[in-house]
């Protein structure tokens, strides 16, 4: 996300209340449609399975390691992702007794700052040869070159900024179309359930920011009006006020559900009626019950497949996550660290050769392929959109 990045202990106590200030401006329109839930999707026949053919020998202590947020404000996103990795190790470990393969965790909180220690950490493991992570596009930005120093190869599940695939990262990869993909789609979403003035809300993260420029060029004159906020901010009075009084009937909110769940509860308190965009990093339950009632208004994006509708892999990721439905970028754990592990199961041993077989992996996952062109980035880049039904998030099916 750009992501990411990146989603359990949570330090988000204060971040449901309202807060907000409360009339002023004429109330904003809502939205007309209310776009159908989808029900089934289709997984491929040959998609890859963690468990393989059941023939992988590998050294004992070989490891693939997971690095991002496991606690933190939006650390439900990592936990996801770190949670569909363990649903795909426990199936590997399960089918193949010659090849254990170890999971190794590494907290970063989601905090760019705080990432570059536990990444450090996890080169210096040698039994460490790939890695799921990190999920958010800051901490990815601020550990990518400690990763290439290394050699480490290391995938992505959720970081959408499109800037880091420029950077000449030959270690990096993206396991997830990005914001030039999903910038366009929120503004293609906007005009499924019928809105026509969109105000532009971003936060100070490089994911909110660097997404929040392709919303804009993608709206074009629906763009009603435009604000900033700030990571750990709690009154949104003012930009909920500047939203009214351009009488929008829809808000795209660029960045995280930490921030995006009080100003979506502000809004509602000040009189907006319209509807409540938000990307893959807005997108999950901790949203929901974070905005409270004020969520019922919302519909995001994500580049990710709706696990919840893959039986087979929602059961055997339930098992690992409490009886927890998969949520955002938990497929995606999942497909990356099969991607990883499959080339282990080959008699891969170093971290070079693990890092050539994800550049020229080109196999089907759940509802998507995976294969990469020369900078890292996936060639396979579907969108879907989701809405709240309830106290749960539900996908209306891809964006086109």
């Amino acid at each position: 996300m750009a992501a990411a990045a990146g989603v359990a202990a949570l330090m988000l106590s204060g971040c449901a209340n309202s807060g907000g200030s409360s009339g002023g401006g004429e109330e904003s329109g809502g939205a007309k449609n209310q776009l159908p839930a989808q029900d089934s999707i289709e997984v491929p026949q040959d998609a890859a399975k963690a468990a393989g053919d059941g023939k992988g020998k590998c050294e004992s202590g070989t490891s693939i390691a997971y690095v991002g947020a496991l606690t933190g404000p939006n650390a439900q996103l990592g936990i996801n992702i770190v949670n569909g990795v363990q649903t795909a190790l426990n199936e590997h470990n399960d089918a193949n007794p010659d090849c254990k393969i170890e999971l190794k965790k590494f907290d970063t909180e989601g905090d760019p700052a705080k990432a570059t220690g536990p990444s450090a950490q996890a080169v210096k493991e040698d039994k460490i040869i790939g890695v799921v992570g990190l999920p958010f596009s800051g901490e990815s930005k601020a550990t990518g070159k400690i990763f290439e120093d290394a050699g480490l190869v290391h995938i992505t599940p959720a970081a959408t900024n499109p800037e880091l695939t420029q950077n000449g990262w030959k270690t990096f990869f993206r396991g997830l179309g990005n914001d030039t993909v999903q910038g366009p789609a929120l503004a293609k979403l906007t005009e499924k359930v019928g809105s026509s003035k969109v105000c532009l809300v971003q936060d100070d993260s490089d994911y909110g920011m660097g997404l929040a420029k392709q919303v804009k060029s993608a709206l074009g004159d629906k763009l009603a009006c435009e604000d900033k906020v700030t990571t750990g901010q709690k009154d949104f009075g003012p930009t909920a006020q500047k939203v009214t009084d351009a009488k929008a009937d829809a808000v795209i909110y660029s960045g995280y559900y930490a921030e995006g769940a009080p100003f979506d509860n502000q809004l509602s308190n000040q009189g907006f009626e319209g509807v409540f965009i938000g990307p893959d990093g807005v997108k999950d339950t901790e949203f929901v019950k974070q905005a409270g009632s004020a969520a019922s208004n919302a519909y995001y994006t994500c580049a990710c497949v709706p696990g919840d509708l893959i039986k087979d892999f929602s059961d055997a990721y339930e098992k690992v996550s409490n009886g927890t439905a998969p949520g955002t970028y938990s497929v995606e754990g999942y497909d990356t660290a099969t991607v990883l592990m499959a080339g282990i199961d080959s008699g891969i041993k170093d971290r070079k050769k693990l890092e050539e077989w994800v550049k020229d992996y080109d196999k089907p996952g759940y509802g998507k392929t995976y294969k990469w062109d020369d900078k890292g980035e996936l060639t396979d880049k579907t969108v879907y959109g989701y809405k709240t039904d309830g106290d749960k998030i539900v996908s209306v099916g891809k964006i086109d």
